[in-house]
């Protein structure tokens, strides 16, 4: 790029990172400046979209897509390196690069896209003794561990497994588990799944609507329920609850809540309980002018009736793709268009017992079983899988006129 050329600077390479890339080259593309050099920037660690939404399957190292493809048919210019600071009143980031070194990068327009992370507070043994399903290396080493448990003696302990969390991640890897232990341990084996609860239900911000179908799902599985509870302490060997009930279980797979990614707190700027920072209809960041927000690290309303996008690839993906066009029609002077999300779906999984549709904030139950299985298959394996590497279905496919239910 020449001297006198402008930048858009995308940070992460998730749903909202890679839709916001592709909004901005396409709104770029269709408003064809002649003469004026933009260029599209994303950084990320590597150009490798990481479908968290599957990592409680199986194979969790697979679930990744490669994007330097679609990146070279679109002409977006991709930058490997881990972003550590903003200095926004200098318009440029801090990164770090995979050999260690330092370096920044300029922008005129940025879209901060770096996403989340698991929460995790200082429970004791927490950070030594417990997995997650956080990120893929996570994943990996817990579905290593549970491949090993038949090398342990059969005891309680090793056919026990407690979830700490509730919550829409802990209901999806809880009802894997039964499934994925007896291919592990035999078919008839004991086995044990216990999930953790602070609230008194399950599944508490998923409302009252799939709630029967989740608790008869983890019955039939044979899940068992602690509801307000909490964990006091974890060990190689089980947890302590907050009701002072010990729990012997060579497994804990923590999975209570998530926040948004630190970078959130670089900027001086207002942010939610998650450190989500507050956005307009525009995306773009309250308190500045350059620097818009998408996907987890974004309290952006989706509608008009007070409703706000959630951490989850549903709302990342069609916020990325509005961010992408605001950012480029800011710089280039053309119409933004507001971030609008009206229509939401919840589709969760429950292992061998099928899966859970729902439509709505009030989650009316669409369809459920096999029904809702097979969809939230498609869901996972399709939809919200890259577009192809080729520059006009890409284009087309990044439209913030499309509406994306997954």
């Amino acid at each position: 790029m020449t001297d006198n050329g402008k930048r858009i600077l995308v940070v992460g390479a998730g749903f909202a990172g890679m839709w916001s890339a592709l909004g901005a080259a396409r709104l770029l593309d269709i408003a064809n400046k002649s003469g004026e050099r933009i260029e599209v920037v994303l950084i990320a660690p590597e150009p490798m979209l990481h479908v968290r939404p599957r990592l409680h399957e199986s194979n969790p190292l697979g679930m990744k897509a490669p994007l330097l493809p679609l990146f070279e048919a679109t002409g977006i210019r991709f930058i490997q390196g881990s972003v550590t600071g903003i200095r926004a009143a200098a318009r440029e980031v801090e990164a770090v690069g995979a050999d260690g070194n330092t370096f920044t990068v300029r922008y005129d327009k940025l879209v901060l896209a770096s996403g989340s992370s698991l929460f995790r507070p200082p429970v004791p043994g927490l950070a030594t003794a417990a997995f997650s399903i956080d990120q893929i290396e996570d994943a990996a080493l817990l579905e290593a561990h549970v491949g090993k448990l038949a090398d342990q003696p059969d005891t309680p302990a090793r056919n026990t497994v407690v979830v700490v969390g509730g919550g829409f991640t802990g209901i999806e890897i809880a009802t894997e588990l039964p499934a994925r232990l007896r291919s592990v341990l035999g078919s008839t084996a004991s086995v044990n799944v216990i999930v953790i609860e602070q609230a008194d239900a399950v599944g508490p911000d998923l409302g009252l609507g799939p709630r029967p179908v989740i608790e008869q799902a983890l019955t039939e599985l044979g899940i068992t329920l602690r509801l307000g509870t909490a964990v006091s302490t974890i060990g190689t060997d089980g947890i302590v609850t907050s009701t002072g009930e010990r729990i012997d279980a060579k497994t804990v797979i923590w999975t209570a809540g998530m926040r948004a990614n630190a970078l959130t707190k670089k900027l001086d700027a207002e942010r939610d309980r998650l450190g989500r920072l507050h956005v307009d209809a525009d995306l773009r960041v309250l308190g500045t002018e350059d620097i818009f927000a998408a996907g987890d690290v974004a309290f952006a309303a989706t509608d008009d009736a007070g409703n706000h996008a959630l951490m989850s690839c549903q709302h990342a993906m069609n916020m990325g793709r509005f961010a992408g066009h605001n950012v480029a029609a800011d710089l280039v002077g053309a119409a933004l268009l507001p971030y609008r999300q009206p229509v939401y779906v919840t589709c969760l999984d429950l292992g061998s017992w099928g899966a859970v549709f729902t439509e709505g904030w009030d989650r009316q139950i669409k369809l459920v079983g096999p029904e809702a299985k097979a969809l939230k298959r498609q869901i996972c394996t399709q939809w919200i899988y890259p577009p192809a590497a080729d520059r006009e279905a890409a284009f087309a496919a990044a439209d913030p006129a499309v509406t994306v239910v997954a």
